[in-house]
């Protein structure tokens, strides 16, 4: 069984619905969304395309896309799924403790 580290990142109200924000941990940027159906996850938060931060791009349904190029990604499973990006974001497993938005990203 793998230890997780598991980070506070932010309150459950800190990330509209069907949005997205920045966090950066430990040197890395990571990126935050709350699902249309309350959901929260995880991923690398730059662009796999051209390193451009995907906390500022456009986030519906289930998809991120990149403000530079307008890349796509699913955010639920990291794949891309519009060009130009064609390498995965990684994905993190993200928990919910009271109202704090907690992800295994350490």
């Amino acid at each position: 069984m793998t230890n997780r580290n598991w980070v506070d990142v932010c309150n459950v109200s800190d990330v509209d619905e069907e949005d997205v924000i920045r966090f950066d941990y430990q040197g890395r940027v990571y990126a935050i969304y709350h699902s249309p159906s309350g959901e929260f996850f995880a991923t690398d938060g730059l662009c796999t395309h051209e390193q451009v931060s995907l906390a500022d791009g456009l986030v519906m349904n289930d998809i991120i896309e990149c403000p530079k190029h307008n890349g796509r990604f699913n955010y639920r499973t990291g794949q891309a799924v519009g060009g130009p990006v064609c390498k995965n974001l990684a994905i993190y497993p993200v928990r919910l403790s009271g109202d704090r938005v907690q992800a295994a990203i350490g």
